[in-house]
């Protein structure tokens, strides 16, 4: 680590130590670390015949059920052999040393955070291991709902409802809970990290913005320039594996 990057980490320590509260907003280069693949990495193999837009859109489900069922099995069975990398950890013992100082907002659905131990996580994009109803549930669909055969998402009984992978698809809002309390901590934190992600994406790319408007002190951690590199007060070119364990020192 050069001396200007050293300089630069002190500086953001102090901001660290003198911020009553603090924001970070991670996408997926955190993930990519602990050898997640991104969402288009997935379309390989047999599922490079598909549109990703059919794999992860309310249409594309209605009309084959069965096979993106079967592409979110795989990713699920991904993450079985995956970690959570020195990043993710070194975020979660911050926030559990300093409890209710961090603030963390994921655009990543994998997980990884809550399994390091960061607390109250706002997963803006959903979760890939849970599920949610693709219509909206009768009386009878969580008691009736049971796997069935042959790689057909679980069904209830009683109304022929599926359930879904409880993540964002294309066309759909993000949930609006998430999205409320994340734009609470970017609109109240004094200072907001935004770690390995390009800035592209919105509206999370957004809350950054939201942040610096409000007077926070902004910090990209990325190893390549993002969209967001103009309004930083300070820019860490590499992995969030490699800078945080050594900026939370």
């Amino acid at each position: 680590m050069n001396s200007q990057t050293q300089t630069a980490m002190q500086q953001v320590r102090q901001w660290l130590e003198q911020a009553k509260h603090v924001a970070v907003l991670t996408g997926a280069g955190v993930s990519a670390e602990s050898g997640v693949p991104t969402f288009r990495d997935t379309q390989k193999g047999y599922w490079a015949e598909f549109d990703v837009q059919d794999m992860a859109s309310v249409s594309g489900y209605r009309s084959n059920p069965a096979r993106v069922w079967q592409w979110y099995s795989e990713r699920r069975e991904l993450m079985l052999h995956v970690q959570p990398n020195p990043g993710h950890t070194a975020l979660a013992s911050y926030a559990q040393q300093h409890p209710g100082k961090l603030t963390l907002v994921t655009q990543n659905v994998d997980g990884l955070h809550e399994r390091a131990g960061s607390p109250h996580v706002i997963a803006l994009h959903g979760e890939l291991m849970g599920n949610c109803w693709l219509n909206d549930a009768c009386p009878m669909c969580d008691a009736q709902a049971a796997l069935s055969a042959g790689g057909q998402p679980p069904q209830c009984s009683a109304c022929g409802n599926m359930l879904r992978p409880a993540v964002v698809w294309f066309g759909e809002n993000l949930p609006a809970q998430a999205l409320q309390d994340a734009e609470a901590a970017a609109q109240q934190c004094d200072l907001m990290l935004a770690i390995g992600t390009t800035g592209a994406v919105y509206p999370a790319a957004g809350l950054v913005f939201q942040a610096h408007q409000r007077g926070a002190k902004i910090v990209i951690i990325n190893p390549d320039d993002t969209e967001l590199d103009g309004i930083a007060d300070v820019c860490l070119k590499g992995t969030s594996a490699q800078i945080l364990p050594e900026l939370f020192l």
